[in-house]
């Protein structure tokens, strides 16, 4: 997700997989072509604790992102201690959220990853357009 909630890339995968094992394969797979990362202009991944390790943070750094890998309560004593600071956990859990308008991926009966995934890329599309439509007036 962008800084907007917009969705970049998308993979899928069973429950029983943990997020962390998806990584490269999703940073891998983002459609929108980032900007040069420099010093003036740094390209920042923010994620949640599920993500501390040296793993993904190779990952991370690899591909040029400055890593900036959080849990909940080091967001809120952030929060607290700095004034002005932004939490931006809840742009990927609001997203997450306009994802459950669609019911058809609530809750999944499919039985290949690919016969998911195409419903999770219309999500991802009507998501994509009612940003732009937002944005535009």
């Amino acid at each position: 997700m962008d800084a907007r909630g917009v969705p970049l890339s998308i993979v899928a995968s069973g429950a029983n997989t943990h997020d962390v094992k998806r990584l490269s394969q999703t940073l891998d797979g983002i459609v929108v072509e980032r900007p040069k990362p420099d010093e003036d202009n740094p390209q920042h991944l923010c994620a949640d604790a599920g993500y501390v390790g040296k793993d993904a943070r190779d990952a991370v750094t690899a591909r040029g992102y400055t890593p900036h890998l959080r849990g909940r309560s080091q967001e809120a004593e952030e929060k607290q201690r700095l004034p002005g600071y932004k939490a931006r956990r809840w742009v990927v859990e609001r997203s997450h959220s306009w994802f459950n308008v669609c019911r058809k991926i609530l809750a999944s009966f499919e039985k290949t990853e690919a016969s998911y995934l195409a419903p999770l890329q219309l999500a991802a599309a009507l998501t994509c357009w009612r940003q732009t439509l937002s944005i535009c007036g």
